[in-house]
């Protein structure tokens, strides 16, 4: 009896082991990712995976919480989504610990119009769209300033929102809405400034459909690169470091140019 019970607990240990590696498969990469261009993106670099042994299997995420959340528990081995300044403030204020791999794309954010179809055009108390989440609102602030809408106090930085508005000329009503509602929002307001995978989603192209857009030479373009992101600790898993290589080689920078035409732009 003593010889079969050792027999039939090692085997349930051996299939346990097998059921971990399985559950834990060091060649397939589980990633997070927004729709348009991110999941895109991946999807092309999927067969360039292959190629050097491994899998990618891909989730959607239509929201900016969740991918970051299931990296932090595990859920995922990575995503795709984000910009360095949304991941900053997204850590400290959730005690997340996830961090940059490689930096991927710019996504010019651009200024479109809704009511008022030209800068010329728009009145005192027009309405203006921008996202709501942490660093976008920022950068949407920072774009309105560029063309002499706003001015922002001048210690405002990365963190900025409508209350870090020194001048309103045009007494201006700034009207924060979550970055996906955006494209429908420009039916009720006169101009909105949208996200560019959200833009890119609705059929809008910042380099041809905006009034007004970040420059891709400029501070904005190193500073909200797109980011391919894990939890700290996973930076040098060998999937992991192809993954990043791939996503900024050659093949990956014609793709995003020849897709997008200028609404999305490769860092490499």
């Amino acid at each position: 009896m003593k010889r079969i019970f050792a027999f039939a607990l090692a085997l349930l240990l051996a299939v346990g082991l097998i059921g971990c590696a399985k559950g834990n498969d060091s060649k397939t990469v589980r990633i997070g990712a927004s729709p348009t261009p991110h999941k895109l993106i991946l999807e092309f670099a999927a067969p360039l995976m292959e190629k050097k042994g491994y899998k990618l299997e891909i989730s959607e995420y239509q929201d900016y919480v969740i991918p970051n959340t299931a990296v932090e528990s595990g859920e995922l081995d990575a995503n795709f989504f984000q910009h360095q300044p949304y991941l900053t403030d997204f850590n400290e204020k959730n005690s997340t610990h996830i961090v940059a791999v490689a930096a991927v794309h710019y996504e010019p954010f651009g200024l479109y119009a809704g009511k008022t179809k030209s800068l010329d055009e728009l009145k005192d108390g027009a309405s203006i769209a921008i996202p709501n989440d942490g660093s976008n609102e920022a950068r949407a602030l920072y774009l309105l300033e560029q063309e002499g809408l706003i001015r922002l106090k001048e210690d405002a930085g990365f963190t900025a929102t409508i209350l870090d508005i020194a001048e309103n000329p045009k007494n201006l009503d700034i009207i924060e809405v979550a970055a996906a509602q955006l494209p429908r929002s420009l039916e009720d307001v006169d101009f909105a400034v949208i996200n560019g995978n959200y833009a890119i989603q609705a059929g809008l192209n910042a380099s041809t459909d905006a009034l007004a857009v970040e420059s891709a030479d400029g501070e904005a373009a190193k500073t909200y690169a797109n980011i391919l992101c894990v939890k700290e600790g996973n930076e040098n898993n060998e999937a992991i470091k192809a993954l990043a290589e791939i996503l900024t080689g050659p093949d990956v920078a014609k793709y995003i140019n020849d897709t997008f035409a200028g609404a999305v732009v490769p860092m490499s």
